[in-house]
């Protein structure tokens, strides 16, 4: 073999070994992106739990709010029912977050991100609900003193 085949040979092998280092840190850059959008997936799901949760407390607030102003109108079981509604609609919205929030924490791995428990969403959103619920049943028990 002449030495100018040899060393043309030597010199593709050599460009192949940077090619595979190349290649094997490109990979490991990859990973790490994904790695770091999965984290952040993770972290915008914790968001989206928490604004859904706010608007079930505003749902469960404005039901508060409106029986509270008209809780003198006649009937009297009018203001009851319109609270009980929007106080529903917040444990409904309690409900749906937390199955929509512990479905995309079983899909995902956290890395550097420490999330939210699965657990610790369904019982952040029991709570709510069943205090809520409470609130139903105080509010159909309470009465309104006469004027």
């Amino acid at each position: 073999m002449s030495d100018k085949t040899h060393h043309e040979k030597d010199e593709s092998e050599g460009s192949t070994k940077d090619g595979e280092e190349l290649a094997d840190e490109r990979t490991s850059l990859a990973d790490d992106r994904t790695e770091f959008a999965e984290d952040r997936t993770v972290m915008a799901n914790e968001r989206t739990f928490a604004g859904w949760m706010r608007t079930g407390l505003t749902s469960v607030g404005i039901g508060l709010g409106f029986n509270a102003l008209f809780s003198t109108m006649e009937p009297n079981w009018l203001p009851k029912a319109i609270a009980t509604a929007f106080i529903t609609l917040g444990i409904y919205i309690f409900y749906e977050a937390q199955k929509n929030g512990c479905a995309v924490f079983k899909r995902l791995d956290a890395h550097d991100a420490e999330p939210l428990q699965g657990m610790n969403l369904r019982l952040i959103a029991a709570i709510m609900g069943i205090a809520s619920f409470a609130l139903i049943i105080g509010i159909w028990m309470m009465t309104v003193p006469s004027r």
